[in-house]
């Protein structure tokens, strides 16, 4: 036991010290487990996509970013040109889902009820319910949120974050494991340029240090060639898949 010292706040005793760091251990230990358990149902689903030839993509951005409203419309303009699902993920509704099953394209809704990511047991429930054969490519919507949905693998080809021109341009520095680890980060709502003091280089700045092999793409739904990038960085996903 350590002495009182008159005059001093009474300090932690080593035998606290152990108790804490046993603590600590213990939840480093449950993380590490549930990381763990994820990977495996995640490499399984990886296994799955491989077989069946299926590109998939895993979507990460904010609340808000515009992630369902370039979804769809993308799902409308490759209608007829490649075969697309979807895996909504959200704590709440089905509002999402219903907007995408509009444009005539699988759609399987997951509520977190108030989980702040998906996870691979969740998807491979949902794989479950689409119809696998002959897909081209597999939208998974994640919750919306930059930090958790980065830390667990679902079994997806590449993460894709997606961010948008009102959110400010440091978002890659503020969140760098989800762009670090994306292939890809799409820039939306760039028709809201002229009317911001959005400093669109210094955004890209910002992605590049945090990912010197990340590709950027700028999109808007909203003009007729808006999405041409985006769409084209799918097909070649694709043909290489």
């Amino acid at each position: 036991m350590s002495k009182k010292i008159e005059g001093y706040r009474q300090p932690a005793v080593i035998g606290d010290l152990d108790e804490e760091a046993a603590r600590n251990q213990r939840v480093i230990t449950l993380e590490q487990s549930v990381l763990e358990a994820n990977d495996l149902v995640a490499a399984q689903n990886r296994a799955l996509f491989n077989e069946e030839g299926i590109h998939v993509l895993n979507l990460i951005s904010s609340p808000g970013a515009g992630k369902t409203s370039l979804l769809v419309e993308t799902l409308w303009r490759l209608r007829g040109e490649l075969s697309c699902a979807v895996i909504e993920g959200d704590q709440q509704t089905a509002h999402d889902a219903q907007r995408i099953a509009e444009t005539g394209t699988p759609v399987i809704q997951i509520n977190t009820r108030g989980g702040c990511h998906l996870n691979a047991a969740q998807v491979r429930e949902a794989l479950e319910h689409l119809p696998l054969k002959g897909l081209d490519l597999i939208f998974i919507e994640n919750v919306g949120n930059l930090v958790c949905p980065s830390s667990f693998d679902l079994g997806e080809n590449e993460k894709t974050v997606i961010m948008s021109v009102t959110e400010g341009e440091d978002k890659p520095v503020k969140y760098p494991q989800a762009f670090s680890l994306a292939r890809l980060m799409v820039l939306t709502k760039v028709d809201l340029l002229p009317h911001l003091r959005f400093k669109r280089e210094l955004c890209k700045e910002f992605a590049y240090r945090t990912n010197p092999q990340i590709e950027i793409v700028e999109s808007t739904v909203f003009e007729e060639k808006g999405l041409e990038p985006w769409l084209d960085a799918l097909r070649r996903r694709v043909a290489f898949s």
